[in-house]
């Protein structure tokens, strides 16, 4: 049975040929647009500026100089380009929109095809390029030469051209930069309806693989003929062309030549893949980050580190998968991001744009005589106290002067603060203040952090496919700060890969067959906890800390904050909480506010100086260390040393001194310095000391606590024990005289029988370990003896 055909007289190419001029008049409309635009577009702002020095100047100078100062932006740029000056063509978007004030159809047409417009764009700007007015044969690629020789030898021999691929002509890479009004879309926002358009995404920098050159036209040349063939990329794969499609040459000779590809000929682009996540407010509850792969291109390439949190602009496409992941995706398609603009939110100190104000406000400052102190109020101004700590963490900011000596060795300029102390005393809050406030900043726990996560991971490159090294927490705060809560909670193994990086500075890798070492130029700000959760004042300071030895002298300053509770000071705390609770904002200072980036920039210009130590203070500062060594070997003598003093407390000292001679804009570090940076080093101390008129805390160690059992077992039993010595008291050779008969002898030589106390002391929930360790630690001070072949206590009264 054989289906109907029904014959419907269209003619498909009739229809062709009446549509093609219509797309062709279109394009050609927007095309007259773009060149419009490109050729009369005067930037506003140049022009003001230009309009203001003309002022200035007579008539005759301003019509000789208002040519050549009064030049049209985009011009001024193809200009540029093809004198070899410039490779990266920008269209701002704002500056359409100026321009088309009336009609607004071109900028939404570019922004909902923009891959389309790139190429409208480059074709404008290829009618529109002027020619090179200088010599630029020096900047010539084999590529330029071999055009020229094939232009030559077609005007010789036919005088015509053939076409070759515009990506061979082209010296510029051409990008948009999207409107200053769009909003930046999380990851997860970013959905099907925007394939094609020109979007901003906002994420952190996570992983940022090597440049390598991506194919863009491939070029062959015929074995027969020797003519030139060109095949334009346009996607990750192609299949090379084998047979010569020069049918004038080959033909002559009856055979078809083949094509053999000419690297030299080539073009390539400079291509990196970077992958973005999602930042940690964009997450909604419940969900992990999800992450974006970005494609950048050209003069893009080499702008983002990992940790860098950016806007990025660029056009959302969707990319097949190929070779074996297309087998197991199945019809599923990946996507990414052509990136066209980065856009850094936290620019590097170095890279801070200084205006005429701001660096009249920081003179301004720079006279003030109480500027350490303002500055230090300043940070985290919501937060009640701590003065010293938070000019500890102001130094931090600052930083000292790092020196490398003629031998290569270094010497570490930045500043360890650890933060150690009683929970609720807003060790954290101070942490994330810090770690958003800088420019590079990476925040991490203790329990969330590995070795590895630290340090470096291994892992296979997805572009590469080779093996790399993807950065942890310590490498992505290189030049920048890591803070680190939960100190006490790491792991002994992950805690000893930061002794590298406190004090070399650096992250030595030994794995998969890379041998490397990383910089993590980085400062480490850490916050812990007692060993007993809380301080305990009844146990030494090295008992409290639990930190080794080795860790705790490399850190510059260790603060020790203890929760003491007083009538004044809790009261004042309560008062503050409640005003930040109600009025969203912190209570009035007594110094005045300073701006968060007007302080960026102070800082800023702070760390451009490099302050030296004159010959008198070097002097007192070797005499203090002295000092300090004689004291740290006084209190090891009668055992109550609090930290370790060390060679390392020397060089904080200079890093601690350095970095107020900073804040002062001074070249010199004076006897003041050195003063406050040996006071900061002892506020941590003083806390420790014992108070004469405050209450007894009874001592929380489990020793302690075994013996206060032991001692109310004694008290509890003692009349029962003394009637049965009047009754049954003998001496050592069972005479009767030796009963005892006095009060004093009575309360002489209590004993318990050691089944009473190990069943009550076990009951209690201790261990017979411990139990154990408390009779020997008594024992040993001659508290108590262990009589009967050592099943009884007695115990030893002077």
């Amino acid at each position: 049975m054989s289906l109907p055909v029904l014959n419907i007289p269209i003619s498909y190419d009739d229809e062709l040929g009446v549509f093609a001029p219509y797309i062709d008049d279109e394009a050609n409309v927007f095309t007259d647009k773009i060149q419009n635009f490109l050729s009369t577009y005067v930037d506003t702002h140049k022009q003001w500026d230009d309009d203001f020095a003309d002022m200035a100047l007579s008539d005759d100078e301003e019509d000789r100089q208002g040519a050549s100062r009064k030049g049209l932006k985009y011009m001024q740029q193809l200009q540029r380009i093809a004198n070899r000056e410039q490779q990266m063509l920008t269209i701002d978007m704002e500056d359409i929109h100026q321009h088309e004030k009336t009609v607004a159809e071109l900028v939404s047409r570019i922004r909902n095809n923009t891959r389309r417009y790139v190429a409208l764009f480059s074709e404008a700007v290829d009618k529109l390029m002027p020619p090179p007015t200088k010599d630029i044969s020096e900047h010539d690629e084999v590529i330029d030469v071999i055009l020229h020789q094939r232009r030559e030898r077609n005007e010789q021999t036919e005088g015509s051209q053939e076409g070759f691929p515009n990506h061979l002509l082209r010296r510029y890479n051409l990008y948009f930069q999207p409107l200053r009004s769009d909003v930046a879309l999380a990851v997860r926002e970013v959905k099907g309806t925007y394939l094609g358009r020109l979007i901003t995404v906002r994420g952190i920098v996570t992983r940022v693989s090597e440049v390598k050159p991506l194919l863009l036209v491939n070029a062959y040349t015929c074995d027969v003929c020797g003519s030139e063939t060109f095949q334009q990329i346009s996607s990750k794969t192609f299949s090379p062309i084998t047979d010569c499609p020069n049918e004038q040459e080959c033909k002559k000779n009856g055979i078809r030549g083949s094509l053999h590809m000419q690297t030299r000929a080539c073009r390539f682009s400079p291509f990196q893949e970077v992958k973005i996540q999602e930042m940690a407010d964009q997450v909604p509850v419940g969900h992990i980050p999800r992450s974006m792969t970005i494609h950048v291109h050209g003069n893009l390439t080499r702008q983002m580190n990992p940790g860098d949190v950016v806007h990025l602009g660029g056009i959302f496409l969707p990319i097949p998968y190929t070779g074996f992941q297309a087998i197991r995706a199945g019809l599923l398609t990946d996507t990414y991001l052509e990136g066209h603009h980065i856009h850094q939110l936290k620019k590097q100190y170095s890279d801070m744009e200084m205006t005429p104000q701001i660096q009249a406000q920081i003179a301004e400052m720079q006279a003030d005589p109480s500027l350490y102190n303002k500055l230090a109020q300043n940070i985290a101004p919501e937060i009640y106290g701590h003065t010293d700590v938070k000019k500890a963490l102001l130094l931090l900011l600052v930083g000292g002067v790092t020196k490398t000596m003629g031998d290569g060795m270094k010497i570490r300029g930045d500043l360890n603060v650890c933060l150690m102390g009683d929970p609720g005393v807003a060790k954290s809050q101070l942490l994330k203040y810090i770690s958003k406030i800088a420019p590079r900043g990476v925040y991490t726990t203790g329990k969330g952090s590995s070795g590895v996560g630290l340090t470096a991971a291994v892992m296979r490159d997805p572009v590469t496919d080779e093996m790399v090294l993807e950065g942890g927490a310590l490498v992505l705060a290189d030049n920048g700060i890591c803070c680190i809560d939960e100190f006490d909670k790491m792991e002994e193994t992950d805690r000893t890969a930061i002794h590298e990086v406190m004090e070399q500075q650096t992250i030595s890798i030994s794995k998969a067959g890379i041998s490397t070492t990383l910089n993590a130029r980085t400062s480490i700000l850490a916050a812990a906890n007692p060993l007993y959760g809380r301080y305990n004042p009844k146990v030494s300071p090295v008992e409290n800390i639990n930190l080794p030895a080795a860790l705790l002298s490399r850190f510059d300053l260790l603060f020790l904050i203890l929760d003491k509770p007083t009538r004044e000071d809790d009261e004042r705390l309560a008062q503050h909480v409640t005003h930040v609770h109600m009025f969203n904002s912190h209570p009035e200072l007594e110094y005045d506010v300073v701006d968060p980036v007007l302080m960026r920039h102070y800082i800023a210009q702070a760390r451009q100086r490099r302050p030296t130590v004159p010959s008198d203070v070097s002097s007192y500062i070797v005499d203090s260390y002295v000092r300090l060594r004689k004291l740290s070997k006084d209190e090891a003598a009668q055992k109550k040393s609090h930290t370790y003093t060390s060679a390392r407390t020397l060089l904080g000292v200079l890093r601690l001194a350095q970095s107020l001679a900073r804040l002062r804009f001074a070249d010199t570090v004076q006897r003041d310095d050195v003063d406050e940076a040996l006071r900061l080093m002892e506020c941590s101390k003083e806390s420790l000391h014992d108070d004469d008129d405050k209450e007894y805390e009874p001592d929380r160690s489990v020793v302690s606590q075994i013996f206060r059992l032991i001692k109310s077992m004694s008290n509890e039993g003692g009349r029962k024990r003394r009637k049965r010595q009047k009754r049954f008291g003998r001496g050592p050779g069972g005479e009767r005289e030796m009963d005892v008969d006095s009060d004093e002898d009575e309360d002489d030589g209590e004993e318990l029988a050691l089944i009473d106390v190990r069943s009550r002391v076990l009951g209690a929930g201790y261990t017979e370990a411990q139990l154990n360790d408390t009779i020997a630690e008594y024992e040993a001070i001659d508290v108590w003896t262990r009589v009967a072949n050592g099943a009884k206590l007695r115990f030893i009264l002077d």
